[in-house]
């Protein structure tokens, strides 16, 4: 059970629930990972990827490291969005130049061969690296969580890979609609439990990933993306009222205002494609925003990088902000642009 007064008093946890502090708190998605020298010695002793993430002591190591070099507010659960269909069955595997392959789950016939029995036996190494991470976490930095929304999670499952335009699942969502519902529901009460284990654990935040919400035509957006993920964050809160959890639907543009008002999620992480002044106007007032610099000009680094962070931090100033990326860090990104906008972040003042 995670300690809420402790909890409270940090300043993410603070930004995420409403309070304009002084400084704007910060963290990046994918910070641990494979810009870090760090990350990759110890993804090379792990042998493989799911080895890494399925290794409690290689993962807190993980998960730890950028905290080392940058002083963020947070660290990010070392895992994968992908792990909930493993644990429910399906064959997973993440190749050199492919990135993941699973075995596609795309009729009833395969979707029946999965099951949550010993899920969370399966998903235990993922429990421990957060118990480890609960006791190491510096003081003030806070510890989140994260799952895939369903839509996401359901691309791989159906597609077995990633994909340009997710056409074979929307495919199926359109022409085979019952089996897909019980694909999402599957995924709705498999990700509700899941991460209602992480915050029995130590989480004291979670992300909600949706990349690929941004395919889906406004219909399609509310049934896959919204219902879903309002389903999970009220079977959270009936557990956790008061955990915070941010939504990512990433590409959702304009349908944004709509996620946050149907999912009541705490806070919400926008694109790299959003204007901070739209954001500032129409989503600020709803919530806590965190993002939204480009991935891309934290690898280019110079001076339309210090520019960017300071057009950032200026437009969101009046609202509660947390400071991070569009998306993941790339694998490029040299270690001293990430630093640089780590100094500028801790020495900025509202």
């Amino acid at each position: 059970m995670k300690n809420v007064t402790a909890s409270s008093e940090k300043l993410l946890i603070r930004t995420l629930k409403g309070e304009v502090a002084e400084r704007v708190p910060f963290w990046f998605m994918r910070q641990a990972g494979r810009y870090l020298p760090e990350y990759m010695k110890l993804r090379a002793e792990a042998g493989s990827f799911l080895d890494l993430a399925y290794n409690p002591e290689f993962a807190t190591e993980v998960t730890l490291q950028p905290l080392r070099r940058f002083n963020m507010d947070a660290a990010i659960l070392f895992s994968d969005i992908l792990v909930i269909p493993h644990a429910l069955g399906q064959e997973l595997a993440f190749k050199a130049g492919e990135g993941p392959v699973l075995t596609p789950v795309n009729d009833v016939r395969t979707l029946e061969a999965l099951s949550m029995e010993g899920m969370h036996d399966h998903l235990s190494p993922v429990y421990q690296t957060i118990t480890n991470l609960s006791k190491k976490m510096p003081s003030g930095v806070a510890l989140i969580g994260f799952a895939g929304a369903p839509w996401t999670v359901a691309t791989y499952m159906v597609g077995g890979r990633g994909s340009k335009d997710q056409a074979s699942t929307r495919l199926m969502a359109y022409q085979d609609r019952e089996t897909f519902s019980k694909l999402i529901n599957l995924l709705i009460n498999s990700t509700s439990e899941y991460l209602i284990k992480q915050v029995d654990h130590g989480a004291e935040a979670l992300q909600i990933f949706d990349s690929w919400s941004g395919s889906l035509p406004a219909g399609e957006f509310i049934t896959w993306c919204v219902e879903p993920v309002q389903k999970i964050i009220e079977n959270i809160r009936k557990v956790y009222p008061d955990v915070p959890i941010i939504g990512f639907p990433k590409g959702a543009g304009a349908k944004l205002k709509n996620y946050i008002k149907k999912t009541k999620v705490t806070a919400v992480s926008i694109d790299t494609s959003m204007s901070t002044s739209w954001v500032r106007s129409t989503i600020q007032p709803l919530c806590t925003v965190q993002g939204n610099l480009d991935p891309l000009l934290l690898a280019s680094g110079g001076i339309a990088l210090e520019n960017a962070v300071y057009h950032i931090l200026d437009h969101l100033k009046d609202g509660g902000h947390v400071f991070n990326l569009g998306h993941g860090i790339i694998p490029q990104t040299p270690t001293e642009n990430v630093k640089l906008v780590s100094d500028i972040i801790l020495n900025y003042r509202r």
